[in-house]
Formats: structure tokens, C-alpha cells, sequence
């Protein structure tokens, strides 16, 4: 039966059930992101992995004894945030990086052409993935006490053989614990596709700070090109659930055959 009140329904409190749920914080809230927030613990704590269906709107309205509509508006934000995927006739899954419309998600860079399947996927070529003590600036962005464990990563992107883009990312190590060059090597999919399916950690959001600068080494080795050669300098910080930071990128991207494309709403 849904929950009623007295209460207007955009401010309704939490009940005892959904306070239980929300770690008994005592909080005034709309009622369906009450509903949010438990279904976004259900996809932090597992119950439902990446690519799978999570159970129907009606079985979650009497799971928490509200109304499909409430529910509904939950799972409509969480697909507006990309971390549910409805399709029409099947139901609602998870979200993920392994699926082909969302695998270059958090990857802005397309040819001048403007058809990025005319090129084809990304060639990777890892030239190192080490663990080490994290840079002091690594350790704050990732939330971590400087001198922890991490993993740095260093990879470049080709384009029908062109090297054009040179990354190196950081990842706080206890996750991923067993994560080797040759793994990231032989992996066919998308890396956060991997870090899905092998470490159970989800990329669902990312912020970046966008720069221009100067071609220096190691880059114009790597890249092929002269010194001094404008370069797009992207740094990255990827979240999981719950906004906990959980990779560093930084990446400098060749822009003579190719632009960065944002759509902003």
C-alpha cells in the first residue's frame, strides 16, 4: 500500500522504513528521491550488476511500499544520469560501459569528419601500469592519504594508426588489486568496461578541467610530433557511486585531425 500523509508529497519525511534504509538519518526529502537513494545503494551494494535488469517498477513499488508513479521518477533521474538504461518492451537494466552507444562515453574527441565510425575504435597500446606511492596532489584528488598505494597506467589512443592520444591515469590500488599491463593489453572492451566486469567498480561520472599547451617529452616522442605542437590537455577525475573519486586522468590529445565536442543542456 503506498505511504500517505498529511505532509505536502514533495516534502514528505521519511518513514521508518526508508530511514532504517538511509542509515536512520531523520531528513524531510521528496518521497521518490527517498526511492533514489535506496535503489542507488542496491546498484553500490551489487544486487544488480552492470548490463543487468533491475526488478520491475511495480515488484520495487511493493518492495518499499510506495506508489509506481514514486517510483517511476526515481528510476526516471537515475536514467537521466545514465545509470539506468530503459528499453522499450524488456524492462530497465543497469548501465554500462561494456555497451556499444555508452563505451566512449567520458571520451570527447572526434574527427574533423564529425563521423567517429568512419575511423573505428580506438588501437591501445599500454606502455606501463605500475603500483606506487601516490603523489601528494594524486593522494588529495583521489581522497587518499598521501603515500598510499596506487596504480599508475600509461596508455596511448591511435586512430586508424595515428597516435593521438597520450593518458596517464591513477587508481587507488586496494580496488584493484591484480590489475597488470598485460591484463589491460589483452582486454578487447572499453578499460571501464574491465573495471566493471573484473574489480566490480563503476565509472558513473566525471569532471574535467580542459587546458592548452606546448608539445614537450616525453609527449613528442610518443605522439610523433614536433616540439611545441598544440596539445589539448585534459585532466580527469572519474567518480563511482556515492561521488567517491576513484581515478585521476590526465590526457594530452592531438587536435590537427580532431576536435573536443561537449553538448551542454
Amino acid at each position: 500500500m503506498p505511504i500517505t500523509s498529511n505532509a505536502p508529497a514533495e516534502t514528505l519525511p521519511l518513514t521508518s522504513e526508508l530511514s532504517a534504509g538511509l542509515g536512520g538519518t531523520p531528513a524531510f526529502s521528496p518521497l521518490y528521491q527517498q526511492i533514489k537513494v535506496l535503489i542507488l545503494q542496491s546498484l553500490q551494494g551489487g544486487e544488480w550488476k552492470p548490463g543487468e535488469a533491475i526488478p520491475s517498477e511495480m515488484d520495487l513499488a511493493v518492495r518499499f511500499r510506495v506508489s509506481q508513479g514514486t517510483v517511476r521518477k526515481a528510476i526516471d533521474e537515475l536514467a537521466a544520469e545514465n545509470l539506468l538504461v530503459r528499453r522499450q518492451g524488456k524492462g530497465t537494466f543497469v548501465a554500462t560501459h561494456a555497451a556499444q552507444h555508452v563505451q566512449y562515453r567520458f571520451l570527447r574527441l572526434l574527427p574533423d569528419s564529425g563521423d567517429a565510425s568512419t575511423e573505428g575504435p580506438a588501437e591501445r597500446r599500454i606502455i606501463e601500469c605500475k603500483r606506487q606511492r601516490a603523489p601528494a596532489d594524486i593522494a588529495r584528488a583521489l581522497g587518499l592519504r598521501s603515500g598510499d598505494a596506487v596504480l599508475q597506467v600509461r596508455r596511448v589512443l591511435a586512430f586508424q594508426g595515428v597516435p593521438t592520444i597520450l593518458e596517464d591515469l591513477w587508481l587507488p590500488a586496494a580496488p584493484f588489486k591484480g590489475l597488470t599491463a598485460e591484463r589491460l593489453d589483452t582486454y578487447r572492451g572499453p578499460m571501464y568496461a574491465l573495471f566493471e566486469t573484473e574489480f566490480g567498480v563503476r565509472m558513473v561520472r566525471a569532471e574535467e578541467k580542459i587546458r592548452a599547451l606546448p608539445a614537450t617529452a616525453p609527449a613528442t616522442d610518443i605522439l610523433d610530433i614536433p616540439e611545441g605542437t598544440p596539445l589539448l590537455s585534459v585532466e580527469r577525475i572519474a567518480y563511482t557511486y556515492n561521488d567517491l573519486p576513484i581515478e585521476v586522468r590526465r590526457g594530452l590529445y592531438r587536435t590537427d585531425t580532431h576536435h573536443y565536442q561537449n553538448s551542454l543542456s
